[in-house]
């Protein structure tokens, strides 16, 4: 690419998309969504990697229009969101799991503010979203992100991402999935609750002077805690292997 190529219009609007993609990118997916990262910092890291792409990025097929300019902006973010849906409902199956094992261990008053998303969950939900984080950046997922979005410049032309019913469908796969694969993770958990308050219950009517209060309660969660760490590694297993199927879909979509 020449230098005099670099200032022509073509050039500038495709720099200003590439830059639009990676920025609803950063706003959309795990990690680099994080709510304790500073807007200006997710600007900044953008445009680097704007930058960095731009001796990659193909020569722009749209007329240099305003309409069509403003048009391709709002595909871009739209790709964007796109890809940070489909990889969030992924991450969702662990914080919609912990919030049932919370739930189960009485935890659910017990909500602090979760620094992933910025809402309010459970506390149980909010130690095994940070942990997934953890193992989400042992396996590079977020180098995954940044070859993905090197790959769909050669796939999808900027300002081409048009929505398909396949991704529609998908996204509704995906949240049906996280529903079943949150209860599945929760359910060894689940199960051995039900299972202690039969007990217990059977306890209070041969034994009424037990006191479900003073010694249940600490019983169903320390039971709930071992039974936490012992699933833990298939916990996190179930996760990657649900961000791996998240990635083989776009692979195929894009």
């Amino acid at each position: 690419m020449a230098w005099a190529e670099v200032f022509t219009q073509s050039y500038v609007v495709g720099f200003i998309l590439l830059f639009f993609r990676f920025g609803a990118l950063f706003i959309a997916t795990p990690i680099f969504s994080h709510k304790s990262i500073p807007n200006s910092i997710k600007a900044a890291m953008a445009f680097f990697f704007t930058i960095v792409f731009y001796s990659s990025m193909p020569p722009l097929d749209i007329p240099i229009t305003i309409p069509s300019i403003f048009i391709a902006i709002l595909s871009e973010l739209l790709f964007g969101l796109v890809i940070g849906v489909i990889l969030q409902v992924a991450f969702n199956v662990i914080t919609f799991a912990g919030g049932l094992i919370s739930f189960m261990m009485g935890f659910s008053l017990a909500s602090a503010i979760d620094p992933q998303s910025g809402v309010s969950m459970p506390i149980i939900s909010q130690f095994l979203s940070l942990m997934a984080l953890m193992v989400l950046f042992s396996i590079d997922m977020h180098h995954w992100i940044l070859i993905f979005i090197s790959d769909s410049l050669s796939t999808i032309p900027l300002g081409g991402f048009i929505m398909q019913e396949n991704l529609f469908n998908y996204i509704i796969y995906a949240t049906a999935q996280m529903f079943l694969v949150g209860f599945m993770i929760a359910f060894p958990i689940v199960a051995l609750t039900f299972l202690q308050d039969i007990i217990f219950g059977m306890l209070m009517k041969t034994m009424p002077q037990f006191n479900l209060l003073v010694i249940g309660f600490p019983i169903k969660i320390g039971v709930a805690f071992v039974v936490l760490i012992a699933t833990f590694a298939s916990t996190m297993l179930i996760l990657k292997m649900q961000m791996l199927d998240a990635f083989n879909y776009l692979e195929m979509f894009f």
